[in-house]
């Protein structure tokens, strides 16, 4: 079997930037309320005419400029998305008529907050199979737009973004073996229901969940890409609340590696944040190409996956 790697990255985010300040006139919060229980500061919300796959292109056309490549590059296109409204066409469809591209195969997941992740492994499936030969991976939610803006519990969490991963074939495994699963019986603890829909989740059993169940998980994720965590240049959890990100990080026993804390001024962008966030820790040059870099998604389901990949 052919190997795979991330060729480019590329992050998209609206223009408006919602503070905590400007969050506390509109329902009963604080500054110091917000980031001492999740660690946000501010968020991005897209605006009504901004829809999800607007924002999925825009991520889709920086990750394809960064890698030098033109849409007709692409034969597979993979959105993971829980916010689109429409059910068909489906997000994949439109980026793939947004950027102009010829006839690749399009697929939306629906993994939540775990949705990237998802969307990697199955490209890197799709490559390595010979079913693919370059596929565009975008995670992207517009999460303010299933937020109920009454409950300072959810609202205070959510922002909106995109992020996109090119993926190619490789002589060597530079993404690794993905470990993934879920705890069905609980997939109640974060729900995106009823019409229309609103975010919704059980915030003490997530954080349980996460901080007890995650950990030893995401180091059997290192086991099979072959590295230790001590090995690890970069870990990038789903930017879900840095009360949670920092002490799975601590946990996993990832002592020399930069800690993706893109949801202090992002917020939760549910399958956006993976990628957003280690888009801009490229952009930023503070992982070089190469340096293994654990992705680990977890959230709505209670789903999880992760990988082992190697810097583009």
């Amino acid at each position: 079997m052919r190997g795979s790697r991330v060729v480019a990255l590329g992050h998209y985010q609206p223009a408006k930037v919602l503070t905590n300040d400007e969050l506390a006139a509109m329902v009963e919060t604080s500054d110091e309320w917000i980031s001492s229980r999740v660690g946000i500061r501010t968020r991005h919300v897209a605006g009504p005419d901004e829809p999800v796959d607007e924002l999925a292109a825009h991520a889709g056309a920086k990750a394809l400029a960064a890698a030098g490549l033109t849409p007709a590059d692409i034969d597979l296109v993979l959105v993971a998305t829980s916010t689109a409204i429409d059910r068909s066409p489906n997000t994949a469809a439109r980026v793939a008529a947004r950027l102009g591209m010829g006839a690749p195969a399009v697929m939306d997941l629906n993994v939540v907050c775990a949705g990237f992740t998802h969307a990697l492994a199955t490209a890197d499936h799709a490559v390595r199979a010979g079913s693919s030969t370059r596929a565009l991976v975008i995670g992207a939610d517009k999460m303010t737009a299933v937020t109920d803006w009454t409950d300072r519990t959810t609202c205070v969490l959510v922002g909106d973004g995109a992020g996109a991963a090119v993926v190619e074939a490789a002589q060597e495994e530079l993404i690794g073996p993905v470990l993934w699963g879920s705890v069905p019986e609980m997939g109640h603890a974060v729900r995106i229901e009823g019409s229309p829909p609103v975010f919704a989740q059980e915030g003490q059993a997530v954080y349980r969940w996460a901080t007890t169940q995650l950990p030893p998980i995401a180091r059997r994720v290192c086991e099979r890409a072959g590295v230790t965590p001590e090995e690890l240049a970069a870990v990038v959890l789903h930017q879900a609340n840095l009360r949670i990100i920092e002490p799975v990080a601590r946990k996993i026993g990832a002592v020399n590696a930069v800690i993706a804390r893109d949801v202090v001024e992002s917020g939760n962008t549910s399958a956006a944040s993976i990628p957003m966030a280690l888009s801009k820790l490229v952009e930023r040059g503070e992982i070089r190409t190469g340096d293994p870099v654990l992705l680990f998604g977890f959230g709505g389901n209670l789903s999880y996956a992760g990988q082992v990949i190697r810097c583009p």
